[in-house]
């Protein structure tokens, strides 16, 4: 990851996305990392840096609501909050939340095991490799 992400805040909204991810051992989360990281290479400075902070506000939001950080709370209370950027009322914030899971999908997703996992087989050919 950038170096401004934070990786336990990472994690955890991770977790929370695509909760298979808890069994991911240190080379599946380097493997994620990497698709995240080739993901963000050509992106403007500017757009980690609003990651970053997008970030900084699902850890620190919650203890409006429930006293505690994101990264303490339990599988159902992080659901919710992030649920409620998902919906949030303010279009910027629901962009950050989608473009942020898009990143945690892409990750989790593109990831060889994964790929292996859920039988994929992407071909240039597309529908026609199929035939």
């Amino acid at each position: 990851m950038p170096l401004e992400i934070d990786s336990q805040i990472f994690r955890s909204v991770v977790w929370t996305i695509v909760p298979e991810s808890v069994d991911l051992d240190s080379q599946g989360w380097r493997d994620l990392n990497g698709v995240v990281e080739d993901l963000l290479r050509d992106r403007p400075e500017n757009l980690h840096r609003q990651l970053s902070l997008f970030l900084g506000l699902i850890q620190w939001l919650p203890v409006l609501r429930f006293g505690q950080s994101f990264t303490s709370l339990n599988q159902a209370n992080r659901t919710r909050v992030l649920a409620y950027l998902q919906n949030h009322p303010i279009q910027k914030v629901r962009v950050g939340f989608w473009g942020l899971r898009t990143l945690v999908l892409a990750g989790y997703y593109g990831r060889a095991d994964a790929a292996r996992s859920i039988r994929y087989a992407a071909s240039p050919l597309g529908w026609e490799a199929v035939r």
